[in-house]
């Protein structure tokens, strides 16, 4: 484990932790461009369609992996959760500005901390209550209910955002017991599974183009959590974490200069206040030595 005071390579990991960014940004960016001419279902399994592809070196490596029975089961349950997740965060990618969705899916990690709290036996202290009061009230700055109408995009991306939370919990408890490349191998499985159904029952044509573009989401998230994994090594998460918050600004700039979306001072404060909450969480959590979740894509 590193020491605190160790800050390994920090511009290497500031540079990876950029390229994250980016790639996650560009993952919106796109889906967003594809807006509603696909369902959500339908984009999703393509997405991940072509995620599997990338992935079959290691789903060629599990053929010799003995797993614990009993694991299948969790690994079902991720699924589902799974499932739902990107079927929500595809709905609401299409209606809601890319800077307000960037600001909200960085309450994975606070979502996450609140039920390792409660249901997990983790317990609340006073670092982690002031992380999600913080993140609390950045959220509402972004949303503004009773100030503005909050729209079924938002609720989508927030049940989303609650159901990528639980994955990460069912991922934490898989992590113990099979490879990292087994785990995110099955996930990409299950969830091509999961959606083939409901792709099928609301599919419509797709045009070359459109394939093209889902292709090039596969490849970017599949680039953004490789990004983040070397940014991860490089340098501890309290030098990486902070880096996140550009996210927010290049969601912004994307969405004002390639969808005309108005720039919203409130969304980049409130947004700020939630990336703060997390990174005042993550020098927490090092300090216990624990790398705490990360947000979701």
């Amino acid at each position: 484990m590193r020491a605190l005071n160790d800050l390994g390579r920090p511009v290497e990991g500031v540079l990876w932790m950029l390229a994250t960014g980016l790639a996650f940004v560009g993952v919106n960016g796109i889906v967003r461009h594809l807006g509603t001419e696909l369902p959500a279902a339908q984009a999703a399994f393509i997405r991940f369609g072509f995620g599997l592809a990338f992935l079959t070196p290691a789903l060629w490596t599990m053929r010799g992996v003995r797993l614990p029975q009993g694991i299948w089961r969790l690994f079902l349950w991720r699924g589902v959760l799974h499932v739902t997740a990107v079927i929500f965060w595809f709905w609401a990618m299409a209606r809601v500005p890319v800077a307000e969705m960037a600001a909200i899916g960085f309450l994975n990690p606070v979502i996450v901390l609140v039920i390792a709290g409660l249901l997990l036996g983790e317990g609340l202290g006073r670092g982690r209550v002031v992380s999600v009061l913080v993140a609390l009230a950045g959220a509402l700055v972004v949303l503004r209910p009773g100030l503005r109408e909050i729209s079924a995009g938002h609720l989508s991306q927030l049940a989303a955002t609650v159901c990528f939370a639980v994955s990460y919990i069912f991922a934490k408890r898989l992590s113990g017991m099979a490879p990292p490349s087994v785990v995110v191998a099955v996930l990409s499985v299950t969830v091509s599974l999961g959606l083939a159904p409901v792709a099928l029952w609301v599919w419509q044509p797709v045009s070359g183009v459109q394939l093209a573009w889902l292709a090039v989401v596969a490849g970017l998230a599949t680039l953004g959590h490789y990004t983040m994994t070397r940014a991860f090594r490089a340098a501890p998460l309290a030098v990486t974490q902070p880096v996140t918050f550009l996210q927010i600004l290049w969601a912004t700039a994307l969405g004002a200069l390639v969808f005309g979306e108005a720039v919203d001072a409130f969304v980049i404060l409130g947004g700020a206040l939630i990336v703060a909450a997390v990174s005042l969480n993550t020098w927490a959590e090092a300090r216990r030595g624990r790398i705490p979740p990360q947000p979701e894509p």
